[in-house]
C-alpha cells in the first residue's frame, strides 16, 4: 500500500462511541429517582380519594396496594427480559408504561382507571435494576461502585422527595396535576436515556422463561395480597390464609421447576449461593427497617397535639420532615462506594444496619421535638443510603454479568417484600394500640415506640445476616471487552472476572 494512503481504520465499536459516562450515570440516576417518587406521591392524597372519587376507603387503598404487586411482578422479569434483549430497550418501555399510568391518572377520576394507572406506574421500578445493570456493563471498573450506589439510593431518595411535593401539590393544586407532570417528567426521562444512555451489547443466552415468570408472578402476588389486605380482611379469615398457603405451594412447584429448565427465569442454585442468598435476606430486612421509618413519620408529627405528643403539623410540613434524609442519601451514596471499595461492601452493610438501629434509638426517646424527630428521621435515611448502595455490590460479586439484571431486580423484589411487611406490621400496632382523644381514636406513643422497636429489629437482624456473609477483597466489574471474553457458565452467562464458581 502507498505510504502516502492511509490505511483503513476498523469500525468504532458502539460502546466507544457512546457518550461520557457521566451524562449515562446522571440519566439513570435521575430516571429511578423519578420512578421512586411515583410509588409515594399518592399517600398524602388517599384520605381525600374517597371524597373525590366517591370511592371507599378500602378502594383508595388499591392506589398503594397494586403498585406495590405490579413492581414486585414485573422488576425480576423485566430484569431478566433486559438480560437477553437489551436493557435500554427494556429500561425504555418501562418508562413509557409509566407515562401511560400517569396520564390515564391525570385524566381521569374514576377508581378503577386510577387503580390500572396505579399498576402501570408500579411496573416501571424495574427502572432501577436495569439501570444498575447498564452501568456495570458500561462503565470502567473503577467507577462502577459509586454509580451503582448512587442508582440504587434513588429508591430511598425519591421516596423521601415523593411525599412533600405530593403534599405541596395537594394542598395547592388540583389533584391531577401531579400526575401530568410525572407524565411530561417519564417523557423527558425516555429522551434523555435515548441520547445519553448506551445500550449494553451484552446479553444472556436461551429462551425466556415464560412458565417460570407466570409461576413467580403468581407466588408473588398471592403472597403480596395476604400481606397488605390481611389487616382488613383478618389475619385467620378463610382469604388470608387460604392465600398464603397458595403462595407457599405455588413457590415450591415453581422452585422444582425452575431447577429443570436450562435457562431459568431465576437461577436457583446461584441465589441460593450464601453470598447472594445473605444478601437478599439483609434486603429484605433493611426495607423493612426503612419502610418504618417513611410511614410512621409524617403521621406522627400531624397527630393532634391533645395526644400528647403530636405536634398538630401540617400536611407539608409534615412531608418536608423526610426532605433532610433524602438530601442526606444523595451526599451518603458516593461515601458508601468509597468505603465500599476499601473495606468491602460487607463492612459497607454491617455500618448501615448500625446505623439505622441507632436512628430508632434516637426516634425512640425524642417523640416531643419536630428537630430531633427530623434529626432521627435522617439518621436513619442516612443508614439507609449506605445500605441499598452496598447492596447491589454484594450482588454483582456474586453473580456472573449475564445475570446482573435478573438477580438486582430480585435484591429490588426482597426490598419491596420487606416493606410490604412492615405496612402490614405498622398498620396493624398502630390499629391495635390506641386511646380516645378530643372525640377521635389515635394511637397511643408507645404504638410508635413499638414500631421504633420493631423496626430496630429488624434492622439488627440484617447486620447479624450481614456478619454471616464472607469477608472477601472487593472485586470491579469487568470492562466490556473483558466481559465479552470471559467464560461462559452452563446456562449461557459469562462469569465475571474476580468471581469465582461457588462464591
Amino acid at each position: 500500500m502507498p505510504a502516502d494512503i492511509p490505511a483503513p481504520t476498523a469500525p468504532t465499536p458502539p460502546e466507544a462511541q457512546a457518550p461520557h459516562p457521566r451524562f449515562a450515570v446522571g440519566v439513570l440516576a435521575f430516571c429511578g429517582v423519578v420512578v421512586a417518587v411515583m410509588q409515594t406521591i399518592v399517600v398524602p392524597l388517599l384520605p381525600h380519594i374517597p371524597e373525590l372519587t366517591g370511592a371507599t376507603p378500602a378502594a383508595a387503598s388499591w392506589l398503594v396496594t397494586v403498585t406495590l404487586l405490579t413492581g414486585a411482578v414485573f422488576t425480576p422479569v423485566l430484569g431478566r427480559v433486559g438480560d437477553m434483549y437489551g436493557k435500554r430497550r427494556v429500561l425504555v418501555a418501562s418508562l413509557g408504561v409509566l407515562v401511560v399510568g400517569s396520564v390515564l391518572c391525570g385524566i381521569s377520576s374514576h377508581i378503577g382507571v386510577l387503580i390500572t394507572g396505579r399498576a402501570l406506574q408500579g411496573a416501571a421500578i424495574a427502572v432501577v435494576p436495569l439501570g444498575i445493570s447498564i452501568l456495570r456493563d458500561e462503565l470502567p471498573p473503577e467507577r462502577v461502585l459509586s454509580a451503582v450506589a448512587l442508582m440504587s439510593s434513588t429508591l430511598g431518595i425519591g421516596a423521601a422527595v415523593g411525599l412533600p411535593i405530593a403534599a405541596l401539590v395537594v394542598e395547592n393544586f388540583d389533584w391531577h396535576t401531579m400526575f401530568w407532570v410525572s407524565g411530561v417528567i417519564g417523557v423527558i426521562d425516555i429522551v434523555l436515556v435515548l441520547v445519553f444512555v448506551p445500550e449494553s451489547p451484552l446479553r444472556s443466552r436461551g429462551r425466556f422463561d415464560a412458565l417460570g415468570a407466570l409461576g413467580l408472578s403468581g407466588a408473588l402476588v398471592c403472597l403480596l395480597l395476604a400481606v397488605t389486605q390481611g389487616g382488613d380482611w383478618g389475619w385467620t379469615s378463610g382469604r388470608t390464609v387460604g392465600l398464603l398457603v397458595a403462595a407457599v405451594v405455588v413457590a415450591l412447584v415453581w422452585g422444582a421447576y425452575e431447577l429443570r429448565v436450562a435457562t431459568p427465569m431465576v437461577d436457583l442454585r446461584i441465589s441460593a449461593r450464601p453470598a447472594v442468598l445473605l444478601t437478599n435476606v439483609a434486603a429484605l430486612l433493611i426495607g423493612f427497617a426503612f419502610y418504618a421509618n417513611s410511614l410512621v413519620t409524617a403521621q406522627m408529627v400531624q397527630e393532634p397535639k391533645a395526644t400528647g405528643y403530636g405536634l398538630g403539623a401540617s400536611l407539608v410540613v409534615s412531608g418536608l420532615c423526610l426532605l433532610p434524609g433524602g438530601v442526606s442519601m444523595v451526599a451518603l451514596s458516593p461515601v458508601s462506594a468509597r468505603i465500599s471499595a476499601k473495606y468491602g461492601p460487607k463492612v459497607s452493610l454491617a455500618l448501615a444496619a448500625g446505623i439505622i438501629a441507632a436512628g430508632y434509638g434516637v426516634r425512640y426517646f425524642t417523640s416531643h421535638s419536630l428537630w430531633l424527630i427530623i434529626a432521627g428521621a435522617t439518621v436513619v435515611a442516612s443508614g439507609t443510603a449506605i445500605a441499598y448502595s452496598a447492596l447491589p455490590a454484594l450482588v454483582m460479586r456474586g453473580v456472573p454479568v449475564s445475570e446482573t439484571g435478573a438477580a438486582n431486580g430480585l435484591n429490588t423484589l426482597m426490598r419491596s417484600i420487606g416493606q410490604a411487611f412492615c405496612s402490614a406490621t405498622v398498620a396493624a400496632v398502630l390499629a391495635n394500640l390506641t386511646f380516645r382523644v378530643g372525640g377521635r381514636t389515635a394511637p397511643t406513643l408507645h404504638a410508635y415506640q413499638l414500631v421504633f422497636v420493631i423496626a430496630a429489629g429488624a434492622a439488627l437482624l440484617a447486620l447479624l445476616v450481614t456478619l454471616m456473609l464472607r469477608g472477601r477483597r472487593p472485586a470491579g466489574a469487568g470492562t466490556v471487552e473483558e466481559k465479552r471474553t470471559a467464560p461462559v457458565t452452563p446456562t449461557g452467562g459469562a462469569r465475571p472476572a474476580g468471581i469465582q464458581e461457588g462464591a
